[in-house]
């Protein structure tokens, strides 16, 4: 990028600071080593924290290398300085890639606009959602990190930790974190409403409901860290009404209460349901527990008029009906 790009950009304040950046970077090669001293010497016009901060920029950039006692640091040029485009190092510093410094009609959000979200790249989606650039990175280009970073698992961004995506990009702070958690959970629940307006699904089978529940829970069945309960709501012809979660973490009857499991059954209408939980270890078979909770369960049911068809336990070694024994292999099987 050029002096004349920069101006273009945002006026004479980035010309002038860009011609003091490079009249530290032009001091400094004019010789194979020098001082901090010897840069303020040559430059007295330009203040020591401003000479200090470029120095950092070219080591942080594996340009130069300091070396020598920390009161007297000297630095070495890495990069060979005939072939070192100072300017061009300058203007990445000044402009880098922040999307307010783009061409308005380049910007993610300009062009979700103008041509929907669908036609952005995930690293434009993701910069949109990390929105403000922190730590040396804008968001673009902590879009473009996480987007790498995830290339071909995308599912596997909405189990990071906040503290993962801190390691890829500065820029994902604490605001920018829950925007992408918040917008991946978001787009689950759209999913799952258009799902639902799909052709109506009949369960009337221990088959059909283990079917139903590979498909739906499939996540839940290979990416489940920990116990999750959910219940399908049918209505009077066993169509699937909805999906609802009750608990996360270890079953038990103190977690999975009845009062919780069949209060979206009776909001839903319902005249029956299918409970449905995971098991993180990866073995489908029933425990002991698994049984108890169904009998509890649809003793409670019965109280309320609201039939327990099943319970389908959903793994990556399989799904497995708890009411009939059956099992339905896993693809791999």
């Amino acid at each position: 990028m050029k002096m004349e790009n920069v101006k273009s950009l945002n006026g004479g304040a980035d010309v002038d600071r860009m011609g003091r950046y490079l009249r530290i970077v032009i001091a400094g090669m004019g010789c194979e080593e020098f001082t901090a001293a010897g840069i303020r010497s040559a430059c007295p016009e330009i203040n020591a924290q401003l000479a200090a901060r470029v120095l950092r920029l070219l080591e942080r950039d594996g340009i130069l290398q300091r070396f020598g006692p920390r009161s007297k640091s000297m630095f070495r040029w890495l990069r060979n300085r005939a072939e070192f485009d100072a300017e061009q190092w300058v203007a990445s510093k000044i402009c880098g890639d922040q999307i307010t410094r783009s061409p308005k009609d380049e910007r993610p959000r300009e062009r979700l606009l103008r041509h929907g979200a669908a036609a952005l790249r995930t690293a434009d989606l993701l910069a949109i959602l990390v929105r403000s650039g922190r730590g040396g990175d804008s968001a673009l280009r902590a879009g473009e990190k996480i987007a790498v970073q995830y290339a071909g698992r995308l599912e596997r961004l909405a189990d990071a930790g906040r503290g993962e995506l801190k390691a890829i990009s500065p820029a994902v702070g604490e605001t920018a974190y829950c925007q992408i958690l918040a917008g991946i959970e978001l787009g689950r629940r759209v999913a799952d409403k258009v799902a639902n307006r799909e052709q109506p699904v009949r369960i009337k089978t221990s088959a059909d409901a283990m079917l139903f529940c590979r498909n739906r829970f499939a996540r839940l069945a290979t990416d489940g860290a920990q116990e999750e309960f959910h219940i399908i709501t049918l209505d009077t012809k066993n169509h699937a009404i909805q999906t609802h979660p009750v608990s996360v973490g270890l079953l038990d009857q103190a977690v999975v209460h009845p009062r919780e499991v069949f209060r979206p059954a009776i909001k839903d209408a319902a005249k029956s349901v299918i409970l449905v939980h995971n098991h993180p270890s990866g073995d489908p078979t029933p425990s002991e527990e698994d049984r108890a909770l169904t009998e509890r369960l649809t003793e409670a049911g019965r109280t309320l008029g609201i039939s327990v068809l099943d319970h389908i336990v959903v793994a990556r070694g399989g799904t497995v009906s708890i009411r009939d024994g059956k099992k339905f292999p896993t693809d791999e099987s």
